[in-house]
């Protein structure tokens, strides 16, 4: 292939797609994410490559577009380009009314659903030109693949080109309904758990080790059902057939749930939030990370279990 690359030739729109098939490694989810058909991502692949000589991706059917040493070389630069046009957009239209844009927060399950989307709705109520994803799964999110801008997990990442903060602390108890406790043996003590049962985590599908506190907390604990989503467990205990183990900032603002033995069984877990070093420059990312830190601190008490109510910042 031809290895002189002419700049006048090169498509920039074609990069954009580049980008998307290298984070999704699929031209199927690039195009949903890109809005438009399969065979236009797999054709601006092709025209990107043709200008520039080079073979950027080799197809697999296990893994499928995987970078070559050329696209790889090709993604750091189209990331930095990207990244100074994203910084002059936004400062051109904060110039000219405000914060604007759009990102992307990715989150665990209960803290996404409960706590940040009803933080963020105020927010959005003195940035009205900013748009905001929200999305609260049991996985862990790829910031490099771009999956959002802010990640809020478990862990806190062990290796990479991160913005990282400790966000917050958080308590989690174990619930039942009164009328589950009304109608089984009484519970005084940690031993009188074994003859109960529980809801917990599928554990060889736990997405973090940090989830899996049920055989810490009560080695041998009998669980006829369980799932990968802490929500499910949620409802499920409020089937009254189980208990739970659930975050009290979950479970502690619904009085059809009350706390047994809040002494004696509790967990402490961290929240870590952590975002590209590239998107430092960004405001709109700055400003909701120091946001969403300020909520958490607003909201320590219901966090950790001391309060039933959510408090929200009373202006930005």
């Amino acid at each position: 292939m031809q290895k002189n690359m002419v700049m006048g030739r090169i498509n920039w729109d074609d990069l954009r797609f580049f980008l998307e098939v290298a984070r999704t490694r699929t031209a199927s989810a690039a195009s949903r994410r890109l809005g438009v058909d399969y065979t236009t991502v797999s054709r601006r692949i092709r025209s990107l490559e043709q200008s520039l000589g080079a073979l950027l991706f080799e197809k697999s059917r296990s893994a499928g577009f995987v970078l070559t040493s050329e696209g790889q070389r090709l993604l750091g630069h189209v990331e930095s380009l990207e990244g100074t046009l994203q910084v002059a957009c936004e400062q051109v239209s904060g110039s000219t009314g405000g914060l604007a844009g759009h990102l992307r927060i990715g989150c665990t399950e209960a803290f996404g659903s409960c706590f940040v989307t009803a933080q963020m709705s105020h927010f959005l109520d003195h940035y009205p030109n900013i748009s905001v994803d929200i999305l609260p799964v049991p996985h862990f999110i790829s910031l490099s693949r771009r999956e959002a801008d802010i990640a809020i997990t478990l862990e806190r990442p062990e290796r990479g080109p991160y913005v990282c903060s400790r966000l917050c602390d958080y308590r989690l108890r174990l619930y039942a309904t009164p009328g589950y406790l009304a109608n089984h043996a009484p519970i005084r003590s940690r031993d009188d758990l074994a003859g109960h049962a529980f809801v917990t985590y599928v554990e060889d599908l736990a997405f973090s080790f940090k989830l899996l506190y049920l055989n810490d907390l009560l080695p041998g604990a009998h669980s006829r059902l369980r799932s990968t989503s802490v929500v499910a467990q949620y409802h499920a205990a409020l089937e009254g057939r189980a208990l739970a183990i659930l975050p009290c900032f979950l479970a502690g603002p619904d009085p059809r749930l009350q706390a047994v033995l809040p002494d004696e069984v509790e967990v402490m877990r961290q929240f870590w939030m952590y975002y590209s070093e590239d998107l430092r420059k960004l405001k709109r990312v700055t400003l909701v990370a120091e946001y969403l830190r300020a909520c958490a601190e607003l909201n320590r008490g219901l966090l950790l279990g001391e309060s039933t109510e959510m408090a929200y910042l009373p202006s930005l």
